[in-house]
């Protein structure tokens, strides 16, 4: 039985970039924005990189954004509950500015469009740590709509992060679809290779591969997006 969906990770994947730029430049937009209504820079990071790590820890009983929330305003008190809306705004408008940090790929843009002309189902599998305001955003900054998938996984609508399997069983739960008409297509070894675990073909795309333990790749099957769409073809 050949595939049917297709899970395409965002940053380093469909959407290029260096992740440790890109995410100095966000927190340095995000200082900026709140800044002036007293949040003590350093400190803002380090609470933000603390409810990161809480939707990471996520156990599936209450959604990303409200374990963020619930971390942040235990830092914050009722001062963050009531600045909720300006952080809204900072992804709606000054997020924008992170553009800078990304780039477009061509190439990716046309491969994922013929892998729709396949008849076959996408999912836009991007780790759910960013609301869906930022995440359309970052969507668009590939040269892509969030029409082009059916399912985009964020704060709000999930309960797991990678690279916890629950992630990806929670996504097959979603889409109604078996682990074994799914592959997975991601740059993180870590992150989006995790859905190997739970039962789906899995493709490392290496053009902005992150490999953070130095683990051997020969077991994944692996390579650019060229290649990418010849293993697609040969699973279809």
């Amino acid at each position: 039985m050949g595939i049917k969906f297709v899970l395409f990770d965002l940053d380093g994947t469909l959407l290029p970039m260096n992740q440790e730029e890109f995410t100095e430049g966000y927190f340095k937009l995000l200082q900026e924005k709140l800044s002036p209504r007293g949040y003590e820079p350093q400190k803002l990071v380090r609470t933000i990189w603390a409810g990161t790590a809480a939707m990471v820890g996520n156990d599936g009983q209450r959604t990303n954004e409200q374990v963020f929330w619930e971390m942040f305003c235990g830092v914050y008190g009722e001062k963050a509950a009531a600045d909720r809306a300006l952080f809204e705004e900072f992804y709606e408008k000054d997020f924008e500015g992170a553009r800078v940090f990304c780039r477009q790929n061509e190439e990716a843009v046309r491969v994922l469009r013929e892998i729709k002309a396949m008849g076959l189902r996408t999912v836009l599998a991007t780790n759910p740590i960013f609301p869906e305001a930022a995440t359309k955003k970052r969507i668009r900054w590939a040269g892509l709509s969030p029409s082009d998938f059916e399912l985009v996984t964020t704060y709000e609508n999930s309960r797991f992060c990678k690279p916890n399997p629950a992630y990806y069983r929670e996504i097959l739960g979603q889409i109604g679809a078996d682990a074994g008409e799914c592959l997975m297509v991601g740059n993180d070894v870590e992150e989006d290779m995790a859905a190997g675990e739970v039962g789906l073909s899995v493709f490392l795309l290496t053009d902005c591969l992150i490999n953070r333990a130095g683990k051997d790749l020969a077991g994944y099957r692996s390579g650019c997006f060229g290649e990418l769409l010849a293993y697609v073809r040969g699973l279809a």
